[in-house]
């Protein structure tokens, strides 16, 4: 069986300096698959180079066993859901409105437009008629980024990437959200890939974990593989949640 996404020796760079290089990745159907690492070490990237927002100096990228360069670059689009960190809700339009533009777009019908726009809502725990018309602004952040959620999984698409998708709320908030995150995944199955830099965030949400560091593979396992791994490279991304004990 073909795996949701398969990068195959992927090579990117920009102004000459290499991004990416030589990244082989797998991704299951079904699994949450978090790029882990500091800033500036690729991750973001990579998401770009799979939903074909980048294009790859060299490999190739499957996406259900077709590489994204057969793909309709809109149909690739509307397969994959994007949620970033700073939601990018249009403020002129209200919460309804933003969930139900791409269907839209679709041309779906007003009637399924709604239904659909009000199924969204409530699959995020927002009611409805409260929320439906009310304007980005006068939600709180954690409301907001359950929009955004919601938003990229208008089109039920089968695959999901989240760019630091919790990363601007408050601890307390963002605890709540991943929570609320889990629990819907496991109705769902969708296929993700969750880029963050917080550790926590990724033993807590990862099915599997990839660090990253310079725009390579520097450790690939589960949370458990990662916890008791001996890597120097692993163990030093773990030191600082050690030396608290956290971990």
């Amino acid at each position: 069986m073909n795996p949701a996404i398969d990068l195959l020796d992927v090579f990117f760079q920009r102004e000459n300096r290499k991004i990416i290089s030589n990244f082989s990745l797998r991704i299951d159907y079904g699994e949450i698959c978090v790029l882990l690492g500091r800033s500036g070490c690729g991750k973001t990237t990579v998401l770009k180079l799979i939903n074909r927002l980048l294009e790859p100096a060299r490999g190739e990228i499957r996406v259900d066993g077709r590489s994204t360069k057969e793909w309709d670059p809109i149909q690739l689009k509307r397969h994959i859901g994007y949620v970033i960190q700073e939601v990018g809700l249009f403020p002129h339009m209200t919460v309804g409105a933003n969930l139900g533009l791409l269907l839209k777009l679709e041309r779906w019908e007003a009637e399924r437009i709604d239904q659909r726009v009000k199924e969204l809502l409530e699959m995020i725990g927002l009611e409805p008629q409260q929320f439906g018309k009310r304007y980005p602004s006068e939600l709180s952040g954690g409301q907001r980024q359950r929009v955004g959620v919601a938003r990229a999984l208008a089109l039920d698409p089968p695959i999901l990437l989240m760019d630091e998708p919790f990363g601007a709320l408050d601890p307390l908030t963002r605890q709540e959200i991943q929570a609320e995150f889990l629990a819907l995944q496991g109705r769902l199955k969708k296929t993700v890939v969750l880029v963050t830099h917080d550790l926590r965030e990724a033993l807590l949400l990862g099915t599997r974990i990839v660090l990253l560091r310079e725009g390579r593979i520097a450790a690939l396992g589960t949370p458990q593989e990662l916890l008791s791994s001996r890597d120097v490279e692993i163990m030093q991304y773990l030191k600082p949640l050690r030396d608290v004990h956290v971990l």
